[in-house]
């Protein structure tokens, strides 16, 4: 739990550095390390095919940071606040929330425990807010303690009540995502949806992709797909837990059951031998 903790302060503050074109798709690379540390300390079976997508994702990755966009530092938090206000991210937004809303109130009672779309829909697009969010909470942290304080800007406080509740709301879905279906299944297709649209969000919001050339952003969309691909082969390849051997009952007997079982059964063998 500490590890992961101080993971995910790693990855808050990754956010803060560098785009989420570059920081996203790098979550790949916790899924390799899993899935080696499985196999040396759990003494779970890496197939060859999981093998594979371990390099995918290490070429994929290779190949996003050498391609990956600068990245543009606002000066402030009213500046994050333009680009959050720029129609092309508002109309993002909006559709986002539209489609959400039709999830939970019309798909959810109707397909929700069959369709494992619905539930993993809502987490992506709540998630792709939630990043924006919390990449500008982040950049006003590290202004203000550069010294350009950022406290008192009521746009810093919208940001922060806007990521608590995105961030309860995708753990929640994703809670009954995990209960309803098989987390092999959640986890690629999750990380799919998750990574593709927090991409997306930041480039409409952050404009990663401005000043970059069209073989630039090819390779970077290229190294994407390698990941996840990869992504893909390392869930659909892992080992899973062999089922118990149908038609076998197990009996749990104290001791005493067991001496009036031999007793009875002495008792059988002599009667028969008289």
């Amino acid at each position: 739990m500490v590890t992961m903790f101080v993971g995910e302060i790693a990855n808050f503050v990754a956010y803060v550095y560098a785009p989420a074109v570059l920081v996203t798709p790098l979550g790949a690379l916790s899924i390799i390390i899993s899935a080696i540390l499985a196999h040396f300390m759990l003494r779970e079976r890496l197939q060859k095919m999981g093998v594979v997508g371990c390099v995918s994702c290490i070429v994929g990755s290779v190949v996003i940071v050498i391609h990956a966009p600068q990245e543009h530092t606002p000066n402030s938090v009213q500046e994050i606040w333009t680009f959050a206000t720029q129609p092309a991210f508002l109309i993002y937004v909006a559709a986002s929330l539209s489609v959400v809303l039709a999830l939970i109130l019309h798909f959810e009672p109707r397909c929700g425990q069959t369709n494992i779309l619905v539930y993993l829909g809502i987490c992506s697009l709540i998630g792709s807010i939630t990043v924006v969010s919390i990449k500008a909470i982040g950049i006003a942290i590290k202004l203000t303690l550069e010294g350009t304080s950022q406290i008192a800007y009521p746009q810093t406080w919208f940001f922060l009540t806007v990521a608590v509740i995105c961030v309860i709301t995708q753990l929640n879905y994703l809670n009954k995502a995990l209960d309803t279906f098989n987390a092999a299944i959640v986890s690629p297709v999750y990380y799919v949806m998750f990574t593709t649209l927090t991409i997306i969000a930041s480039a409409i919001m952050f404009k990663d992709w401005s000043g970059q050339n069209v073989s630039s952003i090819t390779s970077e969309l290229c190294g994407f797909i390698t990941v996840l691909s990869g992504t893909i082969i390392l869930h659909a390849t892992r080992e899973k837990e062999p089922p118990p051997p149908l038609g076998t009952v197990t009996w749990y007997i104290n001791e005493d059951s067991v001496k009036s079982l031999e007793e009875h059964l002495i008792n059988i063998q002599s009667s028969d031998e008289q």
